[in-house]
């Protein structure tokens, strides 16, 4: 089977992303802004397994840019609850710069699929 880098690292982040909202819900007793986390985390692979089945570029394009903002907005949440003292920056690094590594693949992939040949 071949390797999708985007939808191997975006599924990972979404795992993350689930630990990280059992801890906040089941040591920190956080409900609100975990859910937020929650919902960007894991819609970000959500829309890279739709984006990756998509029936045209415009499709794809659509799909990969809503991955690319849920991804960001993901970043934004994990900052928020880390400068709030949720989280440790310790706890949250690993999670952090997978969501990165995600945002910056989906930028390339959108960068060269919306650049006219």
């Amino acid at each position: 089977m071949k390797e999708n880098a985007i939808k191997d690292r975006s599924f990972e982040l979404a795992v993350e992303i689930v630990f990280v909202y059992q801890y906040l819900t089941r040591e920190k007793h956080e409900y609100i802004l975990s859910k937020q986390i929650l919902r960007s985390g894991t819609s970000v692979g959500a829309n890279v397994a739709e984006g990756t089945s998509a029936q045209s570029k415009k499709e794809f394009c659509n799909r990969l840019s809503i991955a690319y903002k849920e991804a960001r907005e993901t970043e934004y949440w994990l900052k928020l609850l880390c400068s709030a003292g949720y989280l440790t920056m310790e706890k949250i690094l690993p999670v952090l710069e997978k969501c990165e590594e995600v945002n910056k693949i989906l930028f390339t992939i959108l960068k060269t699929a919306t650049t006219p040949h």
